[in-house]
C-alpha cells in the first residue's frame, strides 16, 4: 500500500539516507530540516525547511505528507549536538537535552494525531544512541536526551498499540556521515566489528521497522552500533588465536 512518511532532519546524513530508501520502497517522502544544503536536489524527496520543535512546522510538514499519500510512518532524526556540564550550569544543560528531546516528542504527537484522526495503523522510528545506554564523558545532556527519547518510544507502544500505532527506535554508534569529523580508524575501534557504520546501513534499519515486515515489533530499541553497547573493554582481554 503506497504511503508517505516524514523524516526529521532528513537533509542531511542519515535522514537523508533514510528518505532515499524510502522513495526506493515506493513511499512518498517529506524531509523536515533546519535548511536545505546549498547543493540538495532530488527529483522525488521533498523537503520543507523549518523547526522540527515548532508544532505549527511540524503540522506543515504532516499535512505536506498526507497531499500525496496517507501518512503511514515518521522518523524522528533531528539531533543538535551541544555539550555543556552539570558544574557550569544546570539550566544550560536543561536547554541542551530538550534541544534533542522536544523534537521527538512533537513529532511524535503529530504522527499519532494523524494515525488516530485517519482511524490508520503507523509506525513511529526514533533514533536514538548507544549513549542512551554507556553515556561518552562530556555529553551529557545528549546522552541524558537520547535516554528520554527510549523511554517516549516505549511508552508511546504502550499507549497507542491498541490503535495499531507502533514506536520503536534505534540506538546507532558511530556513523560515518559529512558531519563526523573525528578520526575514522579510532573511532572504528571502538566497535567489535572494527569500523564505523554507514547511513545506509542505518536507512535499512529504518525502513525495515516502518515496514509490514515489522508489523509485530513494538516498544524495541535496536542497536545499530557493530556491538559498542555490549562490548566491556577489560584491560586483560584475549583475542581470539592468540596466546
Amino acid at each position: 500500500m503506497p504511503g508517505s512518511v516524514v523524516i526529521t532532519g532528513g537533509a542531511r546524513g542519515v535522514g537523508r539516507a533514510i528518505g532515499e530508501k524510502l522513495l526506493t520502497r515506493g513511499l512518498e517522502v517529506v524531509a523536515l530540516d533546519l535548511e536545505a544544503p546549498e547543493d540538495w536536489f532530488h527529483p522525488l524527496l521533498n523537503i520543507l525547511e523549518g523547526d522540527a520543535s515548532d508544532p505549527a512546522t511540524v503540522e506543515r510538514a504532516a499535512s505536506l505528507a498526507i497531499t500525496q499519500a496517507p501518512l503511514v510512518g515518521w522518523v524522528n532524526n533531528a539531533a543538535v549536538f551541544r555539550d555543556t556540564f552539570l558544574h557550569d550550569d544546570p539550566f544550560a544543560v536543561l536547554e541542551a537535552i530538550a534541544d534533542n528531546l522536544i523534537p521527538a516528542v512533537v513529532g511524535s504527537a503529530e504522527a499519532v494525531r494523524r494515525f488516530l484522526a485517519a482511524k490508520s495503523s503507523g509506525s513511529i522510528v526514533n533514533i536514538s544512541s548507544h549513549q542512551a545506554q554507556r553515556p561518552v564523558a562530556g555529553a551529557l545532556p545528549y546522552a541524558t536526551a537520547k535516554a528520554a527519547i527510549e523511554g517516549l518510544t516505549r511508552a508511546t507502544a504502550v499507549d497507542y498499540g491498541r490503535f495499531g500505532i507502533r514506536a520503536n527506535a534505534v540506538a546507532l554508534g558511530s556513523i560515518v556521515t559529512e558531519r563526523f569529523d573525528g578520526d575514522v580508524a579510532v573511532a572504528g575501534a571502538l566497535h567489535p566489528l572494527g569500523r564505523m557504520g554507514t547511513s545506509n546501513e542505518v536507512a535499512d534499519a529504518v525502513a525495515w521497522l516502518l515496514s509490514n515486515g515489522a508489523s509485530f515489533v513494538s516498544g524495541t530499541v535496536i542497536p545499530v552500533d557493530g556491538a559498542r553497547s555490549v562490548w566491556g573493554r577489560d584491560p586483560e582481554e584475549k583475542w581470539p588465536g592468540t596466546a
